[in-house]
């Protein structure tokens, strides 16, 4: 079962690119504005600029993130747009040359979403059974009914994983395949005919046929620090990670082919989890929490939020519910009825509900 590591992660984050490297030139040493860490929001200039004291330079060249962004003759500065940047940590290298030879020297700053995320609210509008026994993962609707993967592992208190098609109306199980007993089942997506699925530590991918359940085939998965969410947008996968980092995947080989950060107007949202593809935005709540965050696909910028906290009002829960373990979790999306589904890990109910502008 997942752990409860906010503080480690939050931390991790911020000693992320924790050092700045200092270029030397004999005793001379070449220091690098901004200063290491500086946070900025998107649309503000970021001034770059290299310190060298007495030192004559050819010419100075810099790097954001390992490719070419300007060059200079002298220690003016360079200025950086940000306006459509990827948020998160950004590193700049410059690459001083003088006599044929290059020193290097490295700083980073951090980029912010330009403003605070419009808040939105939700409405409920119908309500269907959920089945108690499904420690929810993945869920996404297609052809008429909700696949489900079930986390856990024979033995814990979630019990053993299992992939299900569940009837939305009812809540019965129409297939189901159990996992491996010690293997811990995450997000799942569906391309074409074939049903893809992450494992939460174990860095193994399944590949089942969508209709059968049948296993096709399995891959290792090498992106990120663990398995978590997973959607797919018609070209690529979407996975996250346990971090702020959502990876974008190949649809056929799942390898990584570039990735976001996702970042609000004042930090680094941590624990990205269940994901889901809605007209063009990525829609996510955050692992322990009972957040909906929308997110700008290209950046990683957080364009909404929406508190789900009283979806399911504690007072309405059972007195036995551990409500810090079984947790909010689960986004699907009906595209051609328009219709929003959000539960919860081994909650009663799967709820239909419609988000708006408050």
């Amino acid at each position: 079962m997942k752990k409860l590591n906010i503080l480690l992660l939050s931390l991790s984050a911020l000693l992320a690119f924790g050092c700045k490297d200092t270029g030397h030139n004999g005793d001379q040493a070449i220091t690098m504005t901004p200063e290491m860490g500086k946070t900025y929001n998107a649309g503000q200039p970021v001034e770059v600029k290299v310190h060298y004291g007495n030192m004559k330079p050819d010419s100075i060249v810099y790097l954001l993130d390992s490719m070419k962004c300007g060059s200079t003759k002298d220690s003016s500065a360079l200025i950086l747009k940000t306006d459509s940047m990827k948020m998160g940590s950004r590193v700049i290298i410059a690459k001083v040359y003088q006599g044929g030879k290059s020193i290097d020297v490295a700083t980073n700053f951090v980029l912010f979403a330009a403003k605070a995320p419009e808040e939105l609210k939700f409405v409920v509008e119908k309500v269907f059974p959920h089945d108690t026994a499904s420690y929810t993962e993945g869920l996404l609707y297609q052809d008429g009914v909700l696949y489900e993967s079930d986390g856990g592992r024979a033995g814990d208190a979630t019990g053993q994983s299992s992939l299900r098609k569940v009837d939305l109306e009812t809540g019965k199980i129409l297939k189901m395949v159990n996992g491996d007993p010690k293997v811990f089942n995450e997000g799942i997506s569906i391309v074409g005919n074939k049903l893809i699925m992450m494992t939460y530590t174990e860095k193994i991918g399944y590949v089942y046929d969508k209709n059968t359940f049948a296993l096709l085939s399995t891959f290792t998965n090498n992106v990120g620090k663990e398995g978590w969410g997973m959607c797919f947008d018609g070209k690529q996968l979407y996975l996250d990670d346990s971090t702020n980092r959502i990876w974008f995947l190949n649809k056929d080989t799942y390898k990584a082919q570039g990735y976001i950060d996702v970042c609000d107007n004042q930090a680094q949202k941590m624990q990205i989890n269940e994901l889901e593809m809605i007209d063009g935005k990525l829609y996510a709540n955050v692992y322990t929490t009972n957040d909906i965050l929308v997110i700008d696909p290209k950046t990683g910028a957080v364009l909404q939020h929406a508190d789900m906290t009283n979806l399911w009002p504690q007072k309405d829960r059972p007195i036995d519910f551990d409500s810090t373990d079984k947790v909010f979790n689960g986004i699907a999306w009906d595209a051609q009825g328009k219709r929003l589904f959000v539960t919860g890990k081994k909650w009663p109910h799967l709820y239909q509900i419609r988000l708006e502008k408050k």
